[in-house]
């Protein structure tokens, strides 16, 4: 009997994390093979040893050439870990190429963190797959409440956590200075001016408790990309600090989970990395100092009795969330990922899996599902739209860089940052 395999289709470093995390949950054992999306922000091999799962097969493709991969379509589980509108296109796509085939792979979305916005939009890209994770029994409730209200089975939501809340409970040691660990996030907050503040007020508390040690958590190396877009990455901007920044602040990579390890308190604005810093009782901050604002999703935390300001922080504040709040959000559950184990199970013992449907179809949702479609290779049959390169393709080429080229220089120095530097990097690792 071939081995039994999950494959996890990733389209960023923060994506591959959860999708590889998820995999080792719900397939303990089974091979793992890894489908790299061709992106801005596909990873990097640094950002992919920093996550520190290696994948027994791994390949970089376009979307739209998974509908003809044979071992993907043999695979026993299938996670997408791609954004909600990749997830619709390639849930449509399979889902044509995959009809009338003895078997299918079981297929697997959520969440990459938590959700703070667009909780409708986001979810209903994501119906139709076979199983949707929702990472607390609050979300849980939330999905199949508007599933239950659009036709779409309630029972596909399965209630987890977040696959990466683990390591050891934190325990103080004397054996090392005090640390302070900020987790950077590439666009919270994201104006230039912002960011230099923040890091001249971690300096600030450097220098007012030189007996600690301030690290600076950062995601990723100029040039390397993120999910989210990283336009002022700190490793430049610590050299525009007024006053030079103190030997105890720190700029430092690795996996989080490490980092974590020697973390004595966690400060964020909003980053997933204070949900993996509460569920080992580290002490977790919530900065306040840019406000308390949906757009920077700190308003998630509200209710943790976590927020403070630097302040708060420079006078010794050391906040632990509301036990209540914390296990609403999945904080400290033991095996959560049992019920989706139990999922894949109940769908295979039915008997072959029924075709997928997304919710959004050529006749409910025509138009958005075109666009979707489109910006993601595939025409509305599921196949792949033909190459731009191919004949007649200059013509396109030359309109794209004449838009371009109308936007400006800092549109083009964009264009090169994140799309130039990531390709030529990746030419010159391979």
């Amino acid at each position: 009997m071939p081995p039994r395999r999950v494959a996890v289709v990733a389209d960023s470093d923060t994506r591959w994390k959860w999708g590889a995390s998820v995999a080792r949950q719900i397939a303990p054992g089974h091979a793992l093979d890894a489908y790299f999306l061709r992106s801005r922000s596909t990873p990097s091999e640094r950002q992919l040893a920093e996550v520190g799962i290696v994948p027994d097969t791994r390949r970089e493709v376009p979307a739209n050439e998974l509908v003809d991969d044979e071992e993907l379509a043999n695979a026993d589980i299938v996670v997408l870990a791609v954004a909600g509108g990749t997830v619709l296109a390639l849930t449509h796509s399979l889902g044509l190429a995959w009809e009338g085939r003895e078997h299918r792979p079981v297929t697997v979305s959520g969440y990459v963190g938590v959700v703070y916005e667009k909780m409708v939009d986001g979810l209903m890209t994501r119906a139709g797959t076979d199983i949707v994770l929702a990472n607390s029994g609050y979300d849980a409730g939330r999905f199949r409440s508007v599933f239950a209200r659009t036709d779409v089975d309630p029972d596909s939501v399965v209630e987890c956590a977040l696959p990466f809340l683990d390591g050891a409970p934190y325990q103080p040691s004397t054996e090392r200075p005090f640390t302070l660990t900020f987790a950077v996030q590439p666009s919270v907050p994201k104006d230039r001016v912002s960011r230099i503040r923040l890091l001249e007020r971690a300096a600030e508390h450097a220098r007012l408790h030189p007996e600690r040690l301030v690290l600076m958590k950062l995601r990723s190396l100029p040039g390397e990309q993120t999910t989210h877009v990283e336009s002022e990455p700190y490793q430049l901007l610590v050299d525009a600090l007024d006053i030079p920044a103190p030997e105890n602040l720190q700029l430092v990579y690795g996996n989080m989970g490490e980092v974590l390890d020697r973390t004595d308190l966690l400060v964020t604005v909003s980053s997933t990395a204070a949900l993996e810093s509460m569920h080992r009782a580290i002490p977790t901050a919530i900065l306040t100092d840019f406000g308390v604002r949906e757009a920077h999703g700190n308003h998630y935390f509200v209710h943790s009795g976590c927020l403070a300001s630097w302040d708060d922080i420079d006078a010794g504040a050391l906040p632990q969330p509301d036990p209540e709040w914390a296990a609403a959000q999945g904080i400290g559950k033991s095996d959560p990922y049992a019920a989706a184990r139990a999922r894949v199970a109940a769908l295979r013992a039915a008997g072959p899996l029924p075709p997928l449907r997304p919710y959004y179809s050529p006749r409910t949702a025509g138009i958005y599902l075109g666009g979707i479609l489109e910006r993601n290779g595939f025409d509305e049959k599921g196949r792949p739209l033909p190459t731009p390169f191919g004949p007649g393709g200059s013509g396109s080429v030359k309109k794209v860089v004449r838009k371009i080229a109308g936007r400006g220089a800092k549109k083009l120095y964009r264009v090169g940052y994140q799309r130039v530097a990531p390709a030529l990097r990746r030419w010159g690792a391979a």
